[in-house]
C-alpha cells in the first residue's frame, strides 16, 4: 500500500549547497602576489593575531536575566504527528468510533488504535507507542493546548521555525545564537541535523549578520568525510589557510574604511572563519566511534535516529547554543495504526536515552528539550475509511508538545483540547507563547531581544507572545 503523504514540506535545498572546499579554493586565489608581511610592517595591517582574535561573531554572551536553560535541543516531528493518538488521550472518541461526528455530517470520528496507560509517579497517560520515553514523564510538561495560525507544512514549518509565515525571519536558533552567542568557536552555534539536509528558509539569519544563521548537516551518512564534506583540505596546510584568512580580513577593514561594510561580504568571511576553524573540532565532534560501546547500544546507534541524537548530544557538551534534530515523515493521511506507530518506534529509545544520557551527565537541568511538530491532526477519519485504513488529515487548532530540563516543571500537563480533541480551549499557547517561554527560559524578556532593521526594533514573537510562566520550575 503506498502511504498518502503531502510532500510540500519535504524540500531540500540543492542549488544553495557551497562546501568548505569551495570556500577554501576560491579564498586561495589571487593572493600569491601579496605580501602579507610587508603590508604589516608597513604599518598598513594590523598583526594577523590581532585580526584573529577579534573576529569572533558570536563569542560567549550573558542573558540580562539568570537562566534556567544554557542550550537547546528542538527535536522537530516534521509532518505533523498526531496529538490524539501520543500525548492527548479522548476517551469521547472511542464512545462514537465510526459514527458521524457531532455537528459535523462530514466528517466520521476515529478513535485511536492505540491505548493510553498511566505512566512514571506522576501518573500522566501516554500512549503505548512510547513504552520507553514515556518512562521519563516525571521530567516532561506535556503541552496539550498549542494551536498555530495555518494547516499548511510550509507555512506552520516556519511558524514553529521563525514565529512567521509571511516576511522572512530570522529563526529561533538564529536569535538564541544572536542573544547568547557560544560556548565553542571552532563549531557552528546552531546546527540542524537531518537526513537529506534542512531547508535554508527554515534555518536563515534573515536581516540577523550572516554568522547567525544555521547550519544544515545532512544525516544520511555514517562516514565524518560524507557528514561534512571536505572537512580537510588536501592542498594547503592550516598554517598557509590561517594566514590567508588573515590577510583577507585586514584587505576587507583597509577596504570598508571608505567603503560601508557589506553584511554579504562579512558573512561569507565568517563562513571562510568557521569552515577553517571545524576542521580542528568538526571530525571529533561527529565522531560516535569515539562514545563507549554501551552508550551507543543505548542510543541505537545502528538507526538513524539513534545516530543523530548521539551527536546532537556531543555537540550540546561540546558547546553548541542550539541544535535542531529534523525526524521527518510524520503526515499520517492514511494508514495511521501502522505508520505512527512505525515513526514512533524509530524516536522512542533515541529520545529516551538522551533524556537519559542528558540528566546522567547532569546536563538536563541546563538543557531545554522541546519535542513537537508543526500542528495537529483531526478527530475525524480521513482516507480509505471503508477498507479499514484510515488516517487523519491536518488540524491547527490543537496539537501537543513536550518540553523536559532547562528550567521546565516535570511531571505535568498543561492546557487541554475539547471533549475530540479538535480545538484548544484552556490555556492555550500560540508559537509566539512558546517562543517567549523559551527566551525566559534562556534568561531574555522576549520584548526587548530585539534588532533593529529598516527602522524598526524586530524581534523573534513580532509583537505578541506570553511567557507561559505556569509550566516554569
Amino acid at each position: 500500500m503506498i502511504e498518502q503523504t503531502c510532500q510540500d514540506h519535504e524540500h531540500r535545498p540543492q542549488d544553495s549547497i557551497f562546501t568548505r572546499r569551495q570556500f577554501l579554493n576560491r579564498l586561495g586565489m589571487g593572493f600569491g602576489a601579496l605580501s602579507l608581511t610587508s603590508l604589516v610592517g608597513m604599518g598598513i595591517l594590523s598583526p594577523p593575531d590581532a585580526i584573529a582574535d577579534s573576529f569572533s561573531p558570536y563569542s560567549p554572551k550573558s542573558p540580562p536575566f539568570p537562566p534556567k536553560a544554557k542550550r537547546v535541543i528542538h527535536i522537530f516531528a516534521s509532518g505533523a504527528p498526531s496529538h490524539l493518538d501520543t500525548w492527548d488521550p479522548k476517551p469521547a472518541l472511542q464512545k462514537l468510533d465510526e459514527k458521524p461526528m457531532p455537528d459535523d455530517k462530514n466528517g466520521t470520528v476515529f478513535a485511536s488504535p492505540f491505548k493510553f496507560k498511566k505512566m512514571g509517579q506522576s501518573g500522566t497517560e501516554v500512549s503505548e507507542v512510547f513504552p520507553l520515553l514515556g518512562q521519563h514523564v516525571d521530567d516532561m510538561c506535556i503541552v496539550r493546548s498549542m494551536y498555530t495560525d495555518i494547516p499548511d507544512h510550509i507555512a506552520a514549518s516556519l511558524m514553529m521555525n521563525t514565529g512567521s509565515v509571511r516576511l522572512p525571519k530570522p529563526s529561533v536558533g538564529s536569535w538564541v545564537t544572536y542573544g547568547l552567542g557560544s560556548e565553542n568557536q571552532n563549531l557552528p552555534a546552531f546546527i540542524a541535523l537531518s537526513p537529506g539536509g534542512v531547508s535554508a528558509q527554515n534555518l536563515r539569519s534573515a536581516f540577523l549578520p550572516g554568522a547567525y544563521q544555521g547550519t544544515s548537516v545532512n544525516t544520511q551518512y555514517t562516514s565524518i568525510d560524507k557528514l561534512i564534506e571536505n572537512i580537510k583540505n588536501k592542498y594547503t596546510s592550516l598554517p598557509e589557510q590561517r594566514k590567508q584568512l588573515d590577510l583577507l580580513h585586514q584587505l576587507n577593514e583597509v577596504h570598508s574604511q571608505n567603503l560601508k561594510k557589506d553584511a554579504q561580504l562579512e558573512a561569507r568571511l565568517q563562513a571562510y572563519e568557521l569552515a577553517y576553524q571545524m576542521q580542528m573540532e568538526a571530525s571529533d565532534a561527529f565522531d560516535i566511534s569515539k562514545e563507549p560501546a554501551d552508550v551507543r547500544a543505548m542510543y541505537g546507534d545502528n538507526t538513524q535516529t539513534g545516530r543523530q541524537m548521539l551527536i546532537a548530544r556531543r555537540l550540546l557538551e561540546k558547546g553548541v547554543r542550539f541544535v535542531q534534530v529534523w525526524h521527518g515523515g510524520w503526515d499520517h493521511h492514511t494508514n495511521l495504526e501502522t505508520n505512527l506507530a512505525k515513526k514512533a518506534e524509530e524516536c522512542d529509545k533515541p529520545l529516551a536515552a538522551l533524556l537519559t544520557d542528558l540528566k546522567q551527565r547532569g546536563m538536563l537541568k541546563d538543557t531545554l528539550v522541546v519535542w513537537g511538530g508543526e500542528f495537529g491532526r483531526s478527530p475525524t477519519a480521513d482516507g480509505n475509511i471503508a477498507g479499514g485504513t484510515p488516517g487523519r488529515t491536518h488540524n491547527n487548532k490543537a496539537f501537543s508538545i513536550w518540553m523536559a530540563g532547562g528550567g521546565v516543571k516535570g511531571g505535568m500537563t498543561y492546557g487541554a483540547t475539547d471533549e475530540f480533541g479538535a480545538r484548544a480551549v484552556e490555556n492555550k499557547v500560540h508559537i509566539h507563547d512558546l517562543h517567549a517561554t523559551m527566551l525566559k527560559l534562556l534568561g531574555f524578556d522576549h520584548e526587548k531581544l530585539t534588532y533593529r532593521y529598516n527602522g524598526r526594533d524586530f524581534r523573534l514573537t513580532d509583537v505578541f507572545g506570553n511567557v507561559v510562566k505556569e509550566i516554569i520550575a
